[in-house]
């Protein structure tokens, strides 16, 4: 596997920039060198660009012994230059090398202007089904990070191609604008160093973990993570309920995973300066306001509280897991942010969410 800098579309590159320079060069230092026959600038420039393209027009002004050694010298070098630097440019323009260059460059762009965005780190089966199940969400904001060049070829997402273990790598992928950093790769010990390297260089960001053992697990949330998922145990249990609760496995993953049903399972954080923080699910009445159902709550660092009752405080800082359509979590996030929606405003009525309250 070629290093991050030396794959070929960057090879090709480096070559044409130095063909190109190479070229440049050639032609200043033959206007120079006429300049210091006694040349005028115009008509070094004009000697310098017809002996070096070789169309034959012959000399401005009559050579003496010293200017036929010089333009012999230049013809030499110039030809040489030039016919390199034609050569890369028909391979670049051939092999497709120049034109990746140039999407790359655009996708570094854009890469560059994401703010908020998630990162996944490997693109294997893990890491396919996580970005497949990101897209079903709408979620467009999501770079990958993989060492195979022949793996993110096949992918039409924004992407960085290197170890991602390597602090360059996570850079350029803008860790220090992102939200989210899921670690996907096959071992352990590569995705504890991953999140070793994302927690020191982002303390604030969000780090889901993949773990093989419940051994690397431990470690991993030692290291920083935030969340460790072991696919194994984690399919294992849906075998399980599907096994014994089929329909309420279903509907679980419906819910989650369908975007064409109506109504939602979504957390709504409630920021420190909401108008809602201290009320009660009673007082504020959410469900008469928005339609939503709030089915757990959680304050940071405890336990949910599960169906909570109507007399639960609402607390800044907190999470609220609800059911509802779109447009009723919609307009529970602006009553969070505003506490202005109307007391008469009852779009549960006629919502999925509104049926179950």
């Amino acid at each position: 596997m070629l290093p991050v800098e030396n794959t070929p579309h960057r090879i090709a590159a480096k070559k044409l920039a130095i063909g190109i320079f190479g070229l440049l060069m050639v032609l200043a230092g033959g206007t120079i060198g006429y300049m210091a026959f006694g040349y005028s600038l115009l008509d070094a420039i004009f000697q310098t660009v017809i002996t070096v393209t070789t169309v034959g027009f012959g000399e401005v002004h009559r050579f003496g012994s010293g200017e036929k050694v010089f333009t012999i010298v230049l013809i030499l070098a110039g030809v040489g230059m030039a016919a390199y630097t034609f050569s890369v440019m028909v391979e670049s323009f051939v092999e497709g090398y120049l034109s990746d260059t140039l999407g790359r460059r655009r996708m570094e762009k854009n890469i560059k202007s994401m703010n908020k965005h998630i990162i996944v780190c490997g693109w294997g089966r893990v890491g396919r089904a996580i970005s497949r199940h990101l897209g079903e969400q709408n979620r467009s904001d999501v770079v990958v990070i993989d060492v195979s060049e022949q793996r993110l070829a096949t992918i039409d997402l924004p992407n960085v191609q290197g170890d991602a273990t390597d602090e360059n790598v996570l850079h350029s992928a803008g860790i220090e604008r992102a939200r989210v950093l899921v670690t996907a790769l096959n071992a352990d010990a590569d995705n504890l160093y991953v999140t070793l390297t994302a927690r020191s260089m982002c303390p604030s960001l969000f780090i889901v973990a993949r773990a093989a053992t419940s051994q690397a697990a431990e470690k991993l949330l030692q290291a920083g993570a935030d969340r460790v998922v072991d696919p194994q145990d984690l399919g294992g249990a849906r075998m399980a309920a599907l096994a014994t609760q089929p329909h309420v496995a279903e509907f679980l993953d419906v819910v989650m995973h369908n975007t064409n049903l109506e109504f939602r399972l979504e957390q709504v954080n409630i920021p420190a300066d909401s108008p809602l923080a201290g009320e009660t699910l009673s007082s504020a009445r959410i469900h008469d306001r928005t339609g939503t159902l709030v089915l757990a709550m959680r304050e940071p660092g405890k336990e949910f509280r599960t169906i909570p009752s109507s007399h639960a405080k609402i607390v800044a800082g907190e999470v609220l897991i609800v059911i509802g359509s779109a447009a009723q979590v919609d307009s529970l996030r602006s009553l969070i942010a505003s506490g202005t929606s109307s007391l008469s405003d009852t779009p549960g009525s006629s919502g999925a969410a509104g049926a179950i309250g």
